[in-house]
This record gives C-alpha cells, structure tokens and sequence, in this order.
C-alpha cells in the first residue's frame, strides 16, 4: 500500500497477548510492507517500559504521540498515514 515505511512508529506489546497479536494483525493489513519499519518492543523486556505501559498493551505509537491504545484505531492509522 504504502513505498515508504511510518518512520518512528513504534508499537509496545506483551509476549502471549492475543489483543497484541490482533492488533499487529490489522496494523499489518494497513501498511502492508511498510510493517517492516515498524519497532516492535516487549514491555516486559525493559523495567522501564514494563512501568510506563503495565497493562496498557498494545499501544501504537507515532513519533511518540500515541495512536492507538488497547484497540486497533485504522481510521486514525490511515489519518495520520494521509491515507
């Protein structure tokens, strides 16, 4: 869909969480081979992360302003892509 990947997006999930998994999913079928600029990052691999997102999982972030939050939000993805 897209030439050029979403530079500094980042989303932050949880190892076996089927919210994550879902909402990788529709990003994906969004950006098609875009995804793979995308940063994946496990909130449980840093304390940090861990602390600042708990159960806040997954969270789609957009040079650092948040997107999406718990549920996949593909009208506000498409508007920040100008899509």
């Amino acid at each position: 869909m897209h030439e050029a990947g979403p530079a500094g997006w980042v989303v932050y999930v949880r190892e076996a969480c089927h919210l994550c998994d879902q909402f990788l999913l529709e990003l994906s079928l969004d950006l098609g081979p875009a995804m793979e600029s995308v940063a994946i990052v496990d909130v449980d691999g840093d304390v940090e992360h861990a602390a600042r997102f708990g159960l806040r999982v997954p969270v789609l972030e957009a040079s650092g302003r948040v997107l999406c939050e718990g549920a996949y939000d593909g009208a506000r993805v498409r508007a920040a892509l100008g899509v």
